[in-house]
């Protein structure tokens, strides 16, 4: 698997496309910090650590609803393995005039963008959620 974060994000809009309450997704300390960003923004439950049917670490995540359709609306990777995005603090984007959040990957820690330009921090620009 060469994309873990983008292979995670699939994996989230495929299971809501389906209507699951939980999908599954290995573990990572990187995909970890993702979804405690996501949680924190309200856009999933949470997740929880587990192991998949062959015994490696996986994240099962709690997908979110409301009136049956998905909270995530949209979600897209910015920052492939073969593109890598590298932003400035005045130059992270803004998603959907703020309605929406880029997760940025910064020297502390993986934040919002909100979260980065309060800091004044910018890094890698990871995947914007809406």
């Amino acid at each position: 698997m060469n994309d873990p974060v983008g292979d995670m994000l699939t994996r989230i809009r495929n299971a809501q496309m389906r209507g699951k309450s939980t999908t599954l997704t290995p573990a990572s300390k990187l995909r970890a910090r993702v979804l405690d960003v996501m949680a924190d923004e309200g856009y999933i439950r949470g997740y929880e650590e587990t192991k998949d049917e062959r015994g490696h670490p996986a994240f099962e995540i709690s997908l979110k609803y409301y009136d049956g359709t998905p909270v995530i609306r949209e979600i897209k990777r910015v920052s492939k393995p073969g593109r890598r995005v590298y932003l400035g603090v005045k130059d992270v984007p803004q998603v959907r005039q703020g309605l929406g959040v880029s997760i940025v990957s910064t020297s502390k820690g993986v934040m919002t963008d909100a979260n980065a330009r309060s800091q004044n921090v910018g890094g890698e620009v990871l995947c914007t959620v809406f």
